[in-house]
């Protein structure tokens, strides 16, 4: 790790340089609501570009990397909001439903999945990273998934699917968006029956019996 720079103070590891640079883009983002250049945060650090770059491949990857670190608080808040909705249908349509709704007052989570900044997410909605916040949005529910029949493929399989129905009620909230009861009814139609058939469906489809040859006719 470099050690000159960093405005005389230089960090202990890389994991200090890394909160360092995060904590410098939580700023930028407080400051410009995300528009932020690589430049601006070397400059808020002391540092050259090619530091920041180091670690951040492009301003996409820091301003990802930082609505995530901050996302954890929306995530015990949903995890409080969904604490006594144990059925797998019902807790999914609510996650959705709120997550949408608490999009345009959450500055991180909006930065994630709002079209203004949609573009990163919106291509990667099936990466990595996006599919570890899935995950550990539906790990914070009060769902016994096993007992619901969902195992670890089928849940990273629900990641996606709800994922993918968030970023569409984003580009195209409907005419007019829906909101509340309306939200929920409309979830609770078309996406709660997928939830309900794979807690009835098993997780693996058992092939059938072969059947005894038939003796020929006459």
């Amino acid at each position: 790790m470099r050690t000159h720079g960093w405005s005389g103070t230089a960090p202990a590891d890389d994991t200090e340089a890394v909160e360092r640079i995060l904590t410098a883009a939580r700023t930028a983002i407080a400051r410009t609501g995300g528009e932020f250049t690589m430049a601006e945060i070397a400059r808020d650090l002391g540092v050259t570009r090619q530091t920041v770059y180091r670690y951040f491949a492009n301003t996409d990857a820091l301003l990802t990397a930082t609505a995530l670190a901050e996302t954890g608080r929306f995530l015990d808040v949903l995890a409080a909001h969904l604490d006594r909705i144990t059925d797998p249908a019902d807790a999914v349509v609510e996650a959705i439903a709120y997550t949408l709704e608490a999009l345009p007052e959450d500055r991180y989570l909006s930065l994630l999945l709002t079209p203004s900044h949609a573009g990163t997410f919106s291509a990667s909605v099936t990466s990595d990273t996006a599919l570890t916040f899935g995950r550990a949005v539906l790990q914070r529910f009060a769902v016994d998934w096993e007992h619901a029949g969902i195992d670890d493929s089928r849940l990273d399989e629900l990641v996606e699917h709800m994922l993918r129905i968030v970023q569409s009620f984003i580009i195209d909230p409907g005419r007019p968006p829906r909101h509340g009861t309306e939200l929920r009814e409309y979830l609770t139609t078309w996406v709660a029956p997928a939830l309900t058939r794979a807690h009835s469906t098993p997780t693996s489809v058992p092939r059938s019996k072969p059947q005894p040859d038939r003796p020929p006719n006459g």
